[in-house]
């Protein structure tokens, strides 16, 4: 599911958000993912999880976009969010340049599940929550992550979704 197109306007306030840490748009694009969510027919997750940065993308960032998102969305929807379940493994160079197959050949195995918090997982629909996607690769590869973990369902649920070509 995702709340809008990564398109103008909205890919300049999510590359502004992301890349410049404006956590001042937090809310507001939380509140359009919350919207979207609460239009979908999809059974409701019981756990919101982000996808996670590696520790220098993250330190470079100052925040991870992905949690602001589920943090908020969360609270708003009644779902509780976690980001202390999955994990980066691999810090994975940009993506947004390659070609499909590689971005998945480059995420896997990125992601696993921090020990001890797999019994949050077991039987249970989880919402992957990130900002952007464009390929599908890594929520691909955190969803297979997640289901490996005993995860039942896993949804995901993206603030914006890059448009395929020609769309």
């Amino acid at each position: 599911m995702a709340a809008v197109d990564y398109a103008f306007p909205w890919s300049g306030l999510v590359a502004a958000f992301k890349f410049r840490a404006a956590l001042d748009l937090a809310p507001a694009l939380a509140a359009l993912l919350a919207d979207a969510a609460r239009t979908t027919d999809s059974m409701r997750p019981s756990l919101l999880l982000p996808v996670p940065l590696a520790a220098e993308r993250l330190a470079e960032r100052g925040m991870n976009q992905a949690w602001e998102l589920a943090r908020r969305v969360g609270a708003t929807l009644g779902i509780p969010a976690r980001a202390d379940v999955l994990c980066r493994l691999i810090d994975t160079p940009h993506l947004a340049d390659l070609p499909r197959e590689q971005r998945a050949a480059r995420i896997r195995g990125a992601f696993g599940i921090n020990p001890g918090h797999a019994q949050h997982l077991r039987g249970q629909c989880i919402g992957l929550v990130d900002d952007v996607m464009t390929s599908g690769a890594t929520a691909a590869e955190g969803a297979r992550t997640l289901l490996a973990a005993g995860a039942t369902q896993v949804q995901v649920w993206v603030l914006a979704r890059t448009p395929a070509p020609g769309d």
